[in-house]
């Protein structure tokens, strides 16, 4: 199963999460899929992605996640909880312009939000910083599992931080760019073939 996290104030409408879903409908149309509608609390979260994992890991299949921004955040989280009982081939990660430290940059949004895509309005609250925090993942245990897709011209992250913390991973470090990663549409083939979806 390929399971797509998108990022803070985002949705499975977002631009990225739709090209992912063009190519697996056109190039892995057999493959299941699974674009969830993220909650807003993080808490909340991990009691909504790691049934999923659980689910896809215990039917026997590989688990292939894609995670932008916070979702990468989220998806290491994921593959540090769940990677001593799988094999490399069993669990991956693509992680594009992912989020190193969002306790940090999240305190700005503390207050009330809306999301662009959905209309859903919701509040952040200083204690999801902590939550946050606490699905930090600060070392990495097999970090050859790992593709990281950076721009340095990311205007909302410091591209510098996901290049230390995932150093020993498949790095791809783009020049200019920006948040929402231009061209990704264009690195797609080489990241699924990283998933085992050549």
């Amino acid at each position: 199963m390929l399971l797509y996290l998108h990022g803070f104030n985002s949705a499975p409408s977002s631009t990225k999460a739709t090209q992912v879903a063009r190519y697996m409908a056109t190039h892995h149309p057999g493959e299941a899929v699974a674009f969830p509608r993220l909650a807003t609390a993080p808490l909340a979260v991990r009691e909504q992605i790691l049934p999923l994992a659980h689910s896809a890991l215990n039917s026997g299949e590989p688990l292939r996640l894609m995670g932008s921004s916070l979702g990468g955040y989220l998806a290491s989280y994921l593959l540090e909880t769940l990677v001593a009982d799988t094999g490399p081939e069993q669990l991956r990660a693509v992680l594009v312009n992912p989020a190193v430290r969002p306790y940090e940059l999240l305190a700005e949004y503390i207050g009330e939000q809306e999301n662009p895509y959905t209309g859903e309005r919701y509040r952040v609250e200083p204690e999801h910083m902590g939550h946050l925090q606490s699905l930090d993942t600060p070392s990495l245990l097999q970090p050859e599992r790992y593709m990281v897709l950076l721009q340095t011209g990311d205007e909302v992250l410091d591209y510098r931080q996901a290049e230390t913390k995932y150093g020993r991973s498949q790095l791809h470090i783009e020049q200019g760019g920006d948040h929402s990663f231009q061209g990704f549409e264009q690195r797609l083939p080489e990241a699924m073939a990283f998933l085992g979806l050549a």
